[in-house]
């Protein structure tokens, strides 16, 4: 079923039909009790009332973040991915509360907010938060978090919280300023704001995986793990894109920083968006396999951890009504929309160059580390 949107309203910018995605990795990999995940997920948000009605508790749940989890760590453990899943419902509500461009959700508000989640998530008790459902809801997600991860993981969380946080914050800071940033500036915002690292945490808890700090934050794992996020982020930005394009000013994205680049339209600045995602995926790859040959085992199933996860990403986005039936142009989610798309095994982009950012160019001289 194609993506859904009202026939009356303003066209897509880009169209609903994307280029192919360069994705070398196993594909449409599900866990097996991805239904029972979704399950649980439907009752725990209904045990704490998340969602304050009927249409807002539609639009979270086709989110479908059960789903996400069980699309990229398709062999995890089933316990852990239930209360990944949950924490992703949770981080849905508040990245949409980051993104609405409303008085409200201003760079000081959710800088502010991140530094009172990351601290709820640390500690027992700090009651840091305004009472209500969603703080009870993460009350509960943060006790289960500290009851299952061990210190290491716990602080890999919170980082990653702070991360995130951090990263909405800055580009609400350039929203509220209505400047759209350089190619070089919002790259290195979407890395933090992805969530990246708070994400790949996760997926490495469940699949059971613990690699030491001292190899997970050399410089080699770290400039991988950052170009997964990129690779990601693009991807995201382009699923997301019809979803945001209400917006004014128009939406801190990879494809409207590359259509101000290059002076083009969004549509026009598509195969720009892929060019530089292929690459970036291009060089994950070599990354990769050099990693791979020189590290330990725990080593080489982190890699697999975040080749699902790139993979697992696209999976699921193209199947969620909240891309393929976007809450600007539908009254409701839409069962079954989705977005066509297709593969490709090269990339477009085949330059074994880094690109001129120098925000993203250090990953590829990690190559001769």
């Amino acid at each position: 079923m194609a993506p859904v949107h009202t026939a009356l309203d303003r066209p897509s910018r880009i169209g609903w039909r994307l280029p192919p995605f360069y994705c070398p990795f196993a594909r449409d990999l599900l866990h097996p009790r991805a239904a029972e995940i979704e399950a649980r997920c439907v009752e725990w948000i209904d045990t704490h009332g998340i969602y304050a009605d009927a249409t807002e508790r539609a639009w979270g749940l086709a989110t479908r973040a059960a789903d996400l989890a069980a699309r990229t760590v398709p062999f995890g453990d089933t316990e852990a991915l239930v209360l990944y899943a949950e924490w992703l419902y949770w981080a849905f509500a508040a990245d949409d509360w980051h993104d609405s461009g409303s008085a409200s959700a201003g760079a000081a508000a959710v800088a502010e907010h991140g530094a009172r989640l990351a601290r709820t998530v640390e500690v027992p008790g700090p009651a840091l938060l305004p009472p209500g459902p969603r703080t009870a809801a993460l009350e509960d997600l943060a006790s289960r978090t500290r009851a299952l991860l061990g210190p290491g993981q716990l602080r890999r969380v919170a980082h990653g919280i702070r991360e995130w946080t951090s990263g909405a914050a800055w580009e609400a800071a350039g929203a509220e300023r209505g400047v759209m940033p350089s190619l070089d500036q919002f790259a290195a915002a979407r890395l933090c704001s992805l969530g990246t690292r708070f994400l790949l945490t996760w997926c490495d808890v469940a699949n059971g995986v613990e690699v030491p700090a001292d190899v997970l934050y050399s410089a080699p794992v770290r400039a991988l793990t950052e170009a997964a996020g990129f690779v990601v982020g693009c991807d995201n930005d382009v699923f997301s894109y019809n979803k945001e394009d209400h917006h004014v000013p128009w939406e801190q994205n990879v494809v409207n920083v590359l259509a101000r680049q290059h002076g083009c339209t969004p549509a026009e600045a598509l195969p720009a968006v892929f060019a530089l995602r292929d690459r970036t995926l291009a060089l994950f790859v070599r990354l990769r396999d050099r990693l791979a040959v020189r590290g330990d085992d725990l080593l080489r199933r982190h890699l697999v951890t975040v080749e699902h996860w790139i993979a697992g990403n696209i999976a699921y986005q193209s199947r969620a009504p909240r891309y393929a039936s976007p809450r600007n142009r539908n009254p409701l989610p839409v069962a079954g929309a989705s977005y066509d798309i297709t593969y490709a095994d090269v990339p477009c982009d085949p330059s074994p160059e880094p690109p001129p950012v120098p925000a993203l160019a250090w990953w590829w001289r990690q190559l001769d580390a």
